[in-house]
């Protein structure tokens, strides 16, 4: 990701808006009560990384009987997805500012249907693989907030992203209900593209997709 040109007026812009959550200071105000944020029991899907907010608020406009939590940490991108949910008109997103590595303690059990992980950064040292978003330790997080049967959709434009987070969701109790390596060849998927999406496919690169579902182990 491209170094952000820091914003001083970013955070004030955020801060005047009730949509917009900045590192809350209390997690438990918000963890198990997110439907009560929403003042309804719609289904409740995350999008891990916003970015400038292109998919979100596409998706928000498009299913608004869903509730949306955007999550990144920086204000500079956040401010840009708040206008354009502003500007839509939206009131079925959330943005929350936060450290993804700390998602776990604003959610609670069963809280959230859907996982959107899009373009993460895929982290290629070896040494740094354990911050990737698909790594083990972030899905044992997820777990600790999806409802069973919850899905998880992942797209990457990163070969080796892609190959090695396959194994991990095959690892950790995640079953695998869809893939491709090229998915903007496909139609039966009703694909939002990102900004990065764009960008990617202009230059030619192919897209990987997979959809994971969330099985837990009844054994344990």
């Amino acid at each position: 990701m491209p170094r952000l040109r820091r914003k001083r007026t970013a955070l004030p812009e955020l801060a005047k808006d009730p949509k917009a959550i900045i590192n809350p200071s209390d997690p438990s105000e918000y963890k198990g009560n997110w439907k009560k944020i929403f003042g309804n029991e719609q289904p409740i899907h995350l999008e891990l990384g916003c970015g400038k907010g292109t998919f979100i608020s596409q998706l928000a406009q498009k299913d608004k009987h869903i509730n949306f939590i955007a999550v990144d940490k920086y204000p500079e991108v956040l401010v840009s997805t708040l206008r354009k949910i502003n500007e839509l008109q939206l009131t079925n997103v959330r943005i929350l500012m936060l450290d993804i590595e700390n998602i776990a303690d604003v959610l609670g059990p069963e809280e959230i249907d859907k996982i959107y992980l899009n373009f993460s950064n895929p982290w290629p040292k070896k040494k740094h693989h354990k911050r990737r978003l698909t790594y083990p330790s972030f899905l044992q997080k997820y777990k600790s907030f999806l409802k069973p049967g919850a899905e998880i959709w992942f797209k990457t434009d990163d070969d080796h992203l892609f190959a090695d987070s396959l194994v991990y969701f095959k690892d950790n109790g995640f079953q695998e209900i869809y893939q491709t390596d090229n998915l903007h060849q496909d139609d039966s998927v009703d694909n939002i593209m990102t900004e990065y999406e764009m960008k990617y496919s202009k230059q030619g690169i192919k897209i990987k997709f997979a959809i994971f579902q969330y099985i837990p182990d009844t054994d344990k």
